[in-house]
């Protein structure tokens, strides 16, 4: 553990999400994203004794259901002119929980590892009686204000856990430990006040992965017991460029519907299996090669489908070089 001299220069990029709704009434269940601007956001976490000299940009004001291609285009700009930034030390991204794993996986790929970038969010508005939103915003600065945080890729604080943007996944819809990671759980714990990590930077120096370009549409198949093959064709019928298998276990699916896919792949669309279950490998099989399919390996349905939107876009098709991406840890 290691802690800077002085306080860290954040720069604090604000999308909206629970971490800045409001609800009306401590009670309520029912609650409205992104109520709280940035500058009144930092002015209280500031009078908490959150030690930061921050900097706040509102980049939107959205539930995480809502984000989209020219906000994610937004956070990466004001990220990548933070990196070059002789003044700040680090980013945090307030963000909505929905979709934190999507945007943390976008920017992991898509940025350096230079400084760190830090997504924080909450599972309760701020009126709310137990709001989680402060604490998990001091520990996030914690986190990025510390030495060690750069060259570790772009990270995601929740519920005093510290997880890798390949790894993270939120898995509960209310409670506030909503998040898990696989392969690995966590790579630290953070209170506002310490900070253990659990390991070695592990992206020291490294570039970006994949240059940030405008995304292709990719669709998710959602496989079930049954499937028909006309089922499976009428989901694909604008022949995307890829396809994700949102597949039973280990990324399988009845053969009528394999045999749909396989016409894709043969056509150039990058058709990338994955599993519906909660976490799990999905390694390559003996067909995988004839198939021309791809094995997501360790990352679940939404990631797979943000690194294989990427990757066409970056003009990544061939399964093989695509798999070299999958495979990473």
């Amino acid at each position: 553990m290691s802690a800077p001299s002085q306080p860290p220069r954040i720069l604090v990029l604000a999308t909206g999400g629970t971490i800045a709704g409001q609800a009306g009434d401590a009670m309520r269940a029912d609650y409205r994203p992104g109520q709280v601007g940035i500058e009144a956001y930092l002015e209280q976490a500031s009078g908490l004794g959150v030690a930061a000299q921050f900097t706040g940009r509102q980049i939107a004001n959205i539930g995480s259901e809502d984000i989209d291609a020219s906000i994610w285009s937004r956070l990466h700009a004001e990220i990548e002119l933070a990196m070059r930034d002789d003044e700040l030390d680090a980013v945090v991204v307030t963000h909505g929980t929905d979709t934190a794993e999507e945007t943390a996986f976008l920017l992991d790929l898509t940025l350096p590892s230079t400084k760190p970038v830090v997504l924080v969010g909450a599972m309760r508005p701020t009126d709310a009686v137990g709001y989680d939103g402060m604490r998990n915003f001091a520990n996030a600065v914690r986190v990025a204000g510390d030495p060690d945080a750069a060259g570790r890729g772009v990270l995601v604080v929740m519920g005093d856990r510290v997880h890798s943007a390949r790894d993270v996944r939120k898995a509960e819809t209310r409670a506030t430990e909503a998040f898990r990671g696989f392969p690995r759980e966590s790579v630290a714990i953070v209170t506002p006040s310490r900070l253990d990590w659990f390991g070695a930077p592990w992206r020291v120096d490294d570039g970006a992965r994949l240059k940030f370009l405008p995304l292709p549409e990719v669709p998710i198949l959602a496989i079930y017991a049954g499937m028909s093959a006309a089922a499976a064709s009428h989901q694909l019928t604008h022949n995307p460029p890829g396809i994700v298998v949102s597949g039973l276990g280990e990324g399988n699916m009845p053969d009528p519907v394999r045999q749909v896919l396989v016409q894709h792949a043969r056509r150039g669309c990058l058709v990338v299996r994955a599993s519906r279950t909660d976490q799990g490998l999905v390694d390559r099989e003996p067909e995988d090669d004839e198939n021309g399919f791809v094995a997501a390996r360790a990352l679940g349905v939404p990631k797979a489908r943000m690194l294989t939107a990427l990757l066409v876009a970056n003009g990544i098709t061939d399964p093989a070089e695509a798999q070299r991406f999958f495979d990473e840890r």
